[in-house]
């Protein structure tokens, strides 16, 4: 499956509350009434918590980007069945009258997106964790970005092959309930919605994602082992000032699984 992720900011002068109700009581509806147009798999809001845990994550990584005001990720079966439905005349109306309503609440050149791919590293089975907005389970949302001494190619490997084990060898002392990588997927879809919003923010090389259970969170020697090794090995490829890290709880419009 591909995923397209659209990080977002709100348009200046509209508060986070506002931002995040217009999108879900709005936007949401209008998404999931094109999902047959757009052939949508799943579509999944993310909306990040105006929470201290927000500055406290960012701030024992450095100086980092503010955290975004929320996530949408929309799911396709695959690339080629996408580009085939893109290239149908409803599907192209939807996208126009998407692209309309987004303009009212986004601040669109300021909000990446891209298309991606996952890699599971810390996965339950079935996969049905979500952070609701009813539960002490929140998402770790991570868009980072890589130092410039490293290749993308390099950059990539390092995270794949070397910090997802380091990861998944302290899952059980952190809380981690689930974590997967994300990497974006270089795809040539991405030029097309990019130059429609008018996007000026650079996509990132993708996102790490965790859910953890706030009531249950370990605070425990461990635990605070486990993530003083986390942020040590993400220090030797992400570039923090460039990369941010939030929390949020997700609101499932769309879900074909």
């Amino acid at each position: 499956m591909i995923r397209l992720v659209f990080a977002l900011r709100r348009k200046p002068g509209m508060t986070r509350e506002a931002f995040q109700e217009y999108w879900l009581t709005r936007h949401a509806p209008l998404v999931a009434s094109f999902g047959t147009d757009l052939d949508i798999h799943r579509y999944v809001q993310t909306h990040t918590l105006t929470d201290p845990a927000n500055e406290t994550a960012q701030k024992a990584r450095g100086e980092m980007e503010p955290e975004y005001d929320g996530v949408a990720e929309l799911w396709w079966k695959s690339e080629k069945e996408l580009e085939q439905t893109l290239q149908t005349k409803p599907a192209q109306q939807a996208g126009a009258a998407l692209l309309e309503d987004e303009a009212k609440f986004i601040d669109l050149p300021n909000s990446p997106l891209w298309f991606a791919y996952e890699y599971p590293q810390i996965n339950p089975v079935p996969e049905d964790i979500l952070a609701k907005p009813k539960s002490n389970v929140v998402r770790i949302f991570f868009p980072l970005r890589h130092q410039s001494h490293l290749s993308e190619e390099e950059a990539r490997h390092y995270w794949l092959t070397h910090h997802g084990p380091i990861v998944r060898s302290h899952g059980a002392a952190s809380g981690t309930l689930c974590y997967r990588q994300v990497h974006r997927a270089n795809s040539t879809l991405d030029s097309d919605l990019r130059a429609a919003r008018g996007t000026v923010a650079e996509p990132y090389l993708g996102h790490a994602e965790a859910w953890a259970d706030r009531g249950i969170a370990p605070r425990t020697d461990e635990a605070r082992r486990a993530n003083a090794a986390f942020i040590e090995d993400e220090n030797n490829f992400i570039d923090m000032k460039r990369s941010t890290i939030f929390f949020g709880k997700e609101h499932t419009i769309i879900d074909k699984r």
